[in-house]
């Protein structure tokens, strides 16, 4: 599984949904989410990305583990793992885990 780390919040550059074959990859309110089942691990999300903020999930660093069960929770439904069948541009974002809307914002240069 791929998953999309702390890196991309507040970023969304989005550039990873280009390259994706399978449209796995949803944007959220902060971030974007890769969809647990619906990823094929093709690995082409992980060579674009301008922040370096995807990896599979077996490569995390510890600090970055949690990502793997918020990507899970960002699809999870009532009746488990909701399956949308492909992000298109223009989609609404998918609600952000709590723990998302939670996290710090980045302080600006200065």
């Amino acid at each position: 599984m791929l998953v999309i780390g702390a890196a991309c919040i507040d970023i969304k550059d989005g550039i990873c949904t280009t390259s994706c074959p399978v449209d796995c990859i949803y944007e959220g309110e902060r971030m974007f989410y890769i969809h647990p089942d619906e990823c094929i691990e093709c690995g082409m999300c992980e060579s674009i990305c301008p922040v370096d903020a995807i990896r599979y999930a077996d490569e995390l660093p510890a600090d970055l583990q949690i990502f793997e069960a918020l990507s899970r929770e960002a699809f999870a439904g009532s009746e488990g793992t909701e399956s949308p069948g492909g992000w298109r541009r223009g989609m609404a974002p998918r609600p952000d885990p709590k723990a998302i809307r939670d996290w710090p914002k980045a302080s600006a240069p200065g």
